[in-house]
């Protein structure tokens, strides 16, 4: 019954009242006593009427009167002058005097509980006021069994009757609380345990019908975050069906591509010098395409493949870029800067660090054609003790407040209209692999810039970064 609501309500309902019932009990026991004292003063009145009434009364009538009044002795003051009416042998000698006519509360409530835990028969002396101003006092002795034993029952009865209130009680309270909160909880509960068979179903999502305040809120949120995760599931699965059509297409554009770095090799032993000098660059487009391809395959299968650290010249990583951003530029009148300083060298993964760059260069340069404005794009770099700074700024209209609220969340993050925004969550992931940092450092109508951090210490990785006397340094 405790690993129950139901079960657990019922009996703190039974408690509870049957501990209001006992602070009730406690005074209703010395209301009890006292009603019966002040019966038994009235009744002896009531005796003693008969020998006002005939000064002489014989013995028998006496002793029924006193009988059926339930005392030894019945004393009356009238006129100040204190009158033995009726009177018997005591069976003992009067143990104590209770005065009637000017008790508080607590005495009466501590007088009641040590006759009803003393369970010796008493001879005791009650003195009271006379009814209907019959006199100036009258004065009564008894006994405490006969007492003691109405209180008993009394109690009992009490008990007996508490016990009935504090079933009927929890019941009818067990009653409204199934139908007003136990049954919509087990309704609940049934709604999430039908969801979680199937989340993707869009149909087991909850409707909110509880008429309480406080359950419909609990359905509310609880319709909140099974929508949301209903969402997410397709996502995931739409990402699940786009990786394996990339990894299919990646697949097979590497085949394609392998056979175009064939043709590339014959096109280098060209001697015209138009050739000549484009053929490496080509060679080179070709061959981080297939890197990119296989890159592809493998992330289809678990994640981007760890850096290969090397250290590297940045400047002539940041010119390369350029030179390929350069060629798509058109008529567009966009100008590239290289502020990175002479010298500068990196340890990072050289195709990883240029896919990065590339990504957040091309999207510079996309945001500025798609302006129709002019603008210049420039990389900067800087060193201190404790890691690489490179900054791609650029002096465009500055990214949407979409773009910024999800800006590294793939197909959510597009920072032109029809981006998907998988180029800046790739490039995020990569330079989380290096141990470092890809954030957005300002946006505005003035420009944009997008700062990475790469660390240099990290215990296993760094190397020991001299100079070779030429003014180059080297690992």
């Amino acid at each position: 019954m405790f690993n129950s609501l139901s079960g657990r309500l019922i009996v703190l309902t039974i408690i509870f009242v049957m501990i209001a019932e006992v602070l009730i009990f406690v005074p209703s026991i010395a209301r009890f006593r006292e009603d019966y004292m002040m019966n038994r003063l009235e009744r002896a009145q009531i005796a003693s009427l008969a020998l006002l009434a005939d000064d002489m009364i014989d013995r028998e009538l006496e002793a029924e009167l006193l009988e059926n009044a339930g005392v030894f002795n019945v004393v009356l003051r009238r006129d100040q002058v204190r009158q033995l009416m009726l009177a018997s042998d005591l069976p003992q000698p009067i143990s104590q005097t209770y005065d009637m006519r000017d008790n508080s509360p607590v005495v009466l409530i501590r007088d009641a509980l040590t006759r009803f835990v003393s369970p010796e028969n008493e001879v005791i002396r009650v003195i009271g006021a006379p009814v209907r101003d019959a006199g100036l006092l009258i004065e009564i002795t008894m006994e405490t069994a006969p007492l003691r034993m109405a209180m008993i029952d009394y109690g009992i009865r009490i008990l007996i009757l508490s016990a009935v209130i504090s079933i009927v009680t929890a019941s009818l309270l067990f009653v409204a609380m199934r139908a007003l909160l136990l049954k919509p909880i087990k309704g609940v509960v049934g709604h999430m345990q039908n969801y979680a068979a199937a989340p993707e179903d869009a149909r087991r999502i909850i409707t909110p019908s509880a008429s309480v305040t406080e359950l419909r809120e609990a359905e509310e949120a609880l319709q909140t975050l099974e929508t949301d995760l209903t969402q997410a599931l397709r996502q995931k699965d739409r990402l699940a069906q786009l990786g394996s059509a990339v990894s299919k297409i990646s697949h097979d554009l590497r085949n394609i591509l392998t056979s175009a770095q064939l043709f590339t090799d014959r096109i280098e032993m060209s001697e015209d010098p138009t050739v000549k000098r484009m053929a490496p660059k080509l060679v080179s487009s070709i061959t981080r395409a297939v890197h990119l391809c296989e890159s592809t395959l493998a992330f289809g299968k678990a994640e981007e493949p760890s850096p290969t650290l090397t250290v590297l010249p940045l400047a002539d990583l940041v010119e390369e870029v350029i030179d390929s951003e350069l060629l798509a530029v058109g008529e567009a009148k966009i100008s590239f800067a290289c502020a990175v300083p002479f010298g500068m060298t990196v340890r990072a993964d050289p195709e990883q660090l240029y896919r990065v760059l590339a990504n957040l260069v091309r999207n510079a340069r996309q945001a500025l054609v798609t302006a129709g404005r002019p603008g210049e794009i420039s990389v900067d770099g800087r060193e201190d003790d404790a890691a690489w700074w490179i900054e791609v700024s650029d002096t465009g209209p500055g990214l949407p407040p979409k773009a910024k609220e999800h800006l590294f969340t793939p197909f959510q993050g597009g920072a032109r209209k029809g981006g998907s925004g998988l180029g800046l969550a790739i490039s995020a992931e990569l330079i989380r692999g290096h141990g470092g940092t890809l954030e957005l450092a300002g946006t505005g109508p003035d420009g944009t810039q997008f700062v990475i951090c790469l660390p240099k210490g990290d215990g296993t990785l760094t190397p020991q970064l001299v100079s070779d006397g030429a003014g180059k340094v080297v690992a």
